[in-house]
């Protein structure tokens, strides 16, 4: 990536694992620390929670993050050395992606507002199952889903949790969103949809009473929900740094093939 070099002025963020706080230390003794409001880029050490994490923490800078691995997943991260840093970043291939923005409505009427990089879930929060309406561009799509849950993904996020649902793998430059159920009942085993990133998905909660639902925005959990809003965010740009031939893009070919 132009502008990097011997003088590339680095920030670090590390997570609470050992192995990463080991590296942080080894990382600031050979390059050096600015802090972020005056870096050029911001690296993390960690897992891939740990990146996103710190992708909402420096959304307000246009710093791009330079990931590597020092946790348990590493889906968006590089593989970890300590040399040639300024080097890996010189020469990194840059992935911008957009988060969606879940405005939920409790039940007692409270809004909250979130931004979500990988997905927005829905899930139930009690034994019996969710009911959801599911509407896009203000049109009803679907009466009622009867489910464990639902959720709409990002390319970023579609090998999250998405995957595990049994959801698609969507390329990086798609501009698809993936809407996905967890354990369908009702209509039977339904895969759910695929959609244009412009478009505006709304849940809402059927018996949100008897049936109560929370919804969660990359970990940001909001517990009695009655409808959740969910839309891509263009104004809000992520920029993730990947090792050449590494990429994104090459990643979320290569999983399919896994």
């Amino acid at each position: 990536m132009d502008g990097f070099g011997t003088t590339t002025r680095i920030a670090f963020a590390a997570s609470d694992a050992p192995l990463a706080q080991q590296a942080l230390d080894d990382l600031i003794d050979l390059y050096g620390e600015w802090g972020p409001d005056e870096a050029d880029v911001m690296v993390a050490l960690g897992g891939d929670g740990f990146m996103l994490q710190t992708l909402h923490a420096t959304q307000g800078l246009d710093l791009p993050v330079y990931g590597m691995n020092r946790g348990t997943v590493g889906f968006l991260m590089n593989e970890f050395s300590a040399d040639q840093l300024p080097r890996r970043l010189a020469e990194a291939e840059q992935a911008i992606i957009n988060p969606l923005r879940m405005r939920a409505t409790q039940v007692d009427g409270e809004v909250q507002e979130a931004l979500a990089i990988n997905e927005v879930s829905l899930l139930r929060a009690g034994p019996q199952a969710a009911k959801l309406r599911i509407s896009v561009d203000d049109r009803v799509r679907l009466e009622e889903l009867v489910c464990d849950g639902a959720l709409v993904a990002t390319p970023a996020g579609s090998t999250a949790y998405n995957y595990s649902a049994h959801g698609p793998i969507l390329p990086i430059g798609s501009g698809v969103l993936a809407l996905t159920a967890m354990a369908a009942y009702r209509p039977r085993r339904w895969r759910g949809a695929l959609l244009p990133k412009s478009a505006r998905v709304r849940f809402d909660v059927v018996d949100a009473e008897r049936r109560p639902v929370m919804a969660d925005a990359d970990s940001r959990s909001v517990m009695n929900v009655a409808s959740v809003e969910i839309e891509s965010d263009p104004t809000v740009e992520h920029r993730i740094l990947f090792d050449p031939g590494h990429g994104l893009e090459e990643r979320l070919i290569r999983e399919q093939f896994a």
